[in-house]
C-alpha cells in the first residue's frame, strides 16, 4: 500500500492465535467442516453457512471498534471509504462523509421486485420468493436484532431492518450494467454503479509452452481461494477438462500440491487474473463479484459453479441473461460441462455481443468514475 501513495494501518479482527498454523492446515480443516454445506440448497446454507459468516463478521466489528476509533481520531480523515458487507460504527460516528462500496452482488441492496439476496432464485418466477425470505427472517432475526442494539450503543444509527450495513452519504456499487437489475429495484441518487473495478497492479504475464502454440479454445478455470481448496472438486472438474480437445489456464489455489492437472493444462498457486482473462475465450468459475465482473469487463462468457454467499446471484443472472451458464458445482454430469463448454465457445453471436459489451465497460471506466466521486464526497 505504501508504494501507492497510502498509509496503511493493519486492524485485527480476532484475537492473535496463541499457536502459528500452517496456512495450508487451515484450509484443509476449513474446507473439511464447511464443504458438505456447499452441498445443500441455498435455503438451508442460510442457518449452516450465511449466518455463521455474520456472526464471525460482527465478533469482528466488535473486537476492532476501539482500534478504529483509534486510527480516526488521529488520522483525522477528510472522508471514510467502506467496503464491506457490515457496518462498522467507528466509521459512521466520526462525523465525516462516509462512502460505502457494494463489492458483492448488488442485491445486497434489496428492494420487493428483485430476488432475495443469497437465493440465487430466477428473476421470472417468484413462486419462491417469500419463502426464502421467511427462512432469512427466521434464521437472521435473532442476530440482527442483537447487532442492531450494539450498534445504536455505540452511537450510530439504527441499521435498516434485517440489514447489517448503512448506506452511506455516497454508495457505489460494482456490477455491469448488462447484468443490473435497476430496471425492477431503482436506486435513489446517492448510488452510482460502477460496471467494473480492474486492478491495474497484476504482474505482466506470458502464457507459457506447450500451452501457448497448443490448439483448441483457451479457458481460465479457477474457485477462488475456498473452491480452490476443495481438492476433490477441483480435481473432478478438472478430470472432466482433460477430455476436451481444448487448453486451460487453472487456477490451482492453496492446497496446489495436492492438483493433478491433465496434459492440457498448465496453472499455479496464485495466478494475475487480470493479466490472463483478456487472452482467453470463456471462463469457469465459482461466481465471486470479482472474476464475475471482471470476465465482463473483458468480454467473455462464463461457466459458474456457485458455492456460497452471492455466487448464487451471479451465477443465475450470467445463466438467465445469456451471458454463460449455471451449473450445480457437485452434481453436475460430464455432459452437462462439456455441452456447456462447446455451446458457449460456438455461440459467435453471444461472443460478438460480449465483446461489445465488454468494450463499453472498460470505455466507462469504473475505477477513474469511482476515484473522481470518493474525491467530490470529501471535498
Amino acid at each position: 500500500m505504501t508504494a501507492l501513495g497510502f498509509e496503511e494501518d493493519l486492524v485485527d479482527l480476532a484475537p492473535p492465535a496463541e499457536e502459528e498454523q500452517d496456512p495450508g492446515q487451515f484450509w484443509k480443516d476449513f474446507i473439511r467442516d464447511t464443504a458438505p454445506e456447499y452441498r445443500k440448497s441455498t435455503a438451508e446454507q442460510l442457518e449452516t453457512v450465511t449466518k455463521p459468516i455474520w456472526d464471525a463478521l460482527i465478533d469482528g466489528v466488535k473486537y476492532c471498534e476501539p482500534r478504529l476509533k483509534e486510527i480516526i481520531e488521529r488520522v483525522r480523515p477528510d472522508v471514510i471509504v467502506e467496503d464491506n458487507v457490515i457496518t462498522f460504527p467507528a466509521l459512521l460516528t466520526a462525523g465525516k462523509p462516509f462512502v460505502r462500496i457494494v463489492s458483492c452482488n448488488p442485491l445486497e441492496v434489496r428492494g420487493e421486485g428483485v430476488a432475495p439476496v443469497f437465493s440465487g432464485l430466477p428473476a421470472d418466477d417468484r413462486s419462491e420468493w417469500e419463502a426464502f425470505r421467511a427462512e432469512y427472517d427466521r434464521t437472521h432475526r435473532e442476530v440482527w436484532t442483537s447487532f442492531n442494539e450494539w450498534v445504536v450503543a455505540q452511537g450510530a444509527p439504527p441499521l435498516p431492518d434485517l440489514d447489517f450495513v448503512h448506506e452511506g452519504d455516497l454508495n457505489l456499487y460494482v456490477f455491469p450494467e448488462v447484468l443490473d437489475y435497476t430496471g425492477d429495484r431503482p436506486l435513489g441518487d446517492t448510488w452510482h454503479r460502477l460496471d467494473s473495478s480492474v486492478r491495474e497492479t497484476d504482474e505482466d504475464f506470458a502464457l507459457p509452452e506447450p500451452l501457448a502454440s497448443g490448439e483448441g479454445a483457451l479457458v481460465y478455470f479457477s474457485l477462488g481461494s475456498l473452491g480452490s481448496a476443495d481438492v476433490a472438486l477441483m480435481q473432478r472438474v478438472i478430470d472432466v477438462l482433460g477430455t476436451t480437445p481444448h487448453r486451460f489456464v487453472v487456477s490451482k489455489g492453496p492446497l496446489h500440491e495436492e492438483i493433478k492437472l491433465a496434459e492440457n493444462m498448465w496453472g499455479a498457486e496464485f495466478l494475475p487474473q487480470t493479466r490472463i482473462l483478456p487472452l482467453v475465450d470463456l471462463v469457469i468459475t465459482h461466481g465471486g463479484n470479482n472474476t464475475t465482473t471482471e470476465a465482463l469487463h473483458f468480454g467473455k462468457p462464463m461457466i459458474v459453479l456457485p458455492l456460497f454467499w452471492d455466487q448464487y446471484d451471479n451465477a443465475q443472472r450470467v445463466d438467465e441473461l445469456g451471458y454463460g451458464v449455471r451449473l450445480a458445482p457437485y452434481t453436475f454430469t460430464d455432459e452437462e460441462l462439456t455441452g456447456a463448454l462447446d455451446r458457449l465457445l460456438g455461440d459467435t453471436a453471444l461472443r460478438e455481443r460480449l465483446a461489445a459489451a465488454g468494450e463499453e465497460i472498460r470505455r466507462r471506466d469504473g475505477l477513474r468514475r469511482a476515484a473522481d466521486l470518493i474525491e467530490r464526497a470529501g471535498a
